[in-house]
C-alpha cells in the first residue's frame, strides 16, 4: 500500500502544473488534482463546490463541508487526494485551515488531519524571466493552455494582441522569485523535505517526471511508460524575443 493518502504541488503559475496535474489525473491511480483552493475567498469555495453559503452556519461546519467535498473532487475515484496550491492564495488556504483544525501546532500537522499523510512536491520553474514572460502573455491574450491539437483548454478573457510591458514584467519576475523563497521558507519551517520537480524536467522529459511522483507515492509507475502529454507550450517567436528583452533589462537594472 502507498504511503501517503494525499499530495500538495506547492507551486506557482506558469511552473508546468496544468500539464503534471493532467498527467497525473490521466493514470486513473493518483487522484485528480487540481486547484481546489485557488481564490482566497470562502464565497469562492462555496460556489465552486456547488453548497450552500448560509451565513447562519458555524465557520467550522462550512469549512468541513467544504474540504469534504474538495477531499472527493480531489481523489476522483482513487485511493489518493491531490491538490494543487499557488502561492498567493496560500495565507488565506492556511487561515481556513487553522480554523478548521485550530488544535494542531502546525502547518504541516493541519494539512495531514485534513488529507492524511501527505507528500508535498515543489514544482517551480528555474527561468523567471520566461516565466514571466508567459504569465503576462497570458494575462495579455486571454489564453492560458492549449491543448496538443491545437484547441483553447482555458481562455479568460476575449483575444487581444499582447504588447510588451517592461515594467510590468520586472514586477512579475521578481513575484515569481519572491513565490519560490516564500515556499521554501515555509518548507524549513514546517520541517518538509518535498519532492522537488522542475518546469525545464517536465517540459523535457514528462514521463520521467509523472515517475518520479508514482515512485514518491508509492503507486505504480508503469502508467508514465504511455503517458501522452495533452498541454502544448505556448512560447513562440515573441515569448523568444520578449524573454531576451527582460532580461537584458533585469541586467541593466543590476548595472
Amino acid at each position: 500500500m502507498t504511503p501517503y493518502q494525499s499530495y500538495v504541488i506547492c507551486t506557482s503559475p506558469r511552473s508546468g502544473s496544468t500539464l503534471l496535474c493532467r498527467l497525473l489525473a490521466a493514470t486513473g491511480i493518483a487522484g485528480r488534482p487540481s486547484s481546489l483552493f485557488h481564490e482566497p475567498s470562502l464565497d469562492d469555495w462555496l460556489e465552486r463546490f456547488e453548497l450552500s453559503a448560509d451565513t447562519d452556519r458555524d465557520e467550522r461546519d462550512v469549512l468541513a463541508e467544504i474540504f469534504a467535498a474538495a477531499l472527493d473532487e480531489g481523489r476522483g475515484g482513487t485511493d489518493i487526494f491531490g491538490v494543487r496550491l499557488q502561492r498567493h492564495s496560500f495565507a488565506f488556504f492556511r487561515d481556513k485551515l487553522t480554523t478548521l483544525h485550530p488544535s494542531r501546532p502546525s502547518d504541516h500537522a493541519r494539512l495531514e488531519a485534513a488529507f492524511g499523510r501527505t507528500l508535498f512536491v515543489h514544482l517551480t520553474r528555474l527561468d523567471k524571466a520566461a516565466q514571466a514572460v508567459s504569465y503576462v502573455k497570458a494575462q495579455q491574450s486571454g489564453l492560458w493552455h492549449r491543448a496538443s491539437d491545437g484547441t483553447e483548454l482555458e481562455r479568460l478573457s476575449p483575444p487581444r494582441d499582447p504588447v510588451y510591458d517592461a515594467e510590468l514584467l520586472r514586477v512579475t519576475h521578481d513575484t515569481m522569485a519572491t513565490a519560490d523563497r516564500d515556499w521554501e521558507n515555509w518548507f524549513a519551517d514546517q520541517g518538509i523535505a518535498p519532492l522537488r520537480l522542475t518546469y525545464e524536467a517536465l517540459s523535457d522529459d514528462p514521463p520521467a517526471t509523472l515517475r518520479l511522483v508514482l515512485d514518491a507515492l508509492g503507486l505504480d509507475p508503469s502508467p508514465a511508460n504511455t503517458a501522452v502529454p495533452d498541454v502544448a507550450r505556448l512560447a513562440d517567436a515573441t515569448s523568444r524575443d520578449w524573454v531576451a528583452r527582460l532580461r537584458a533589462d533585469l541586467e541593466a537594472r543590476q548595472a
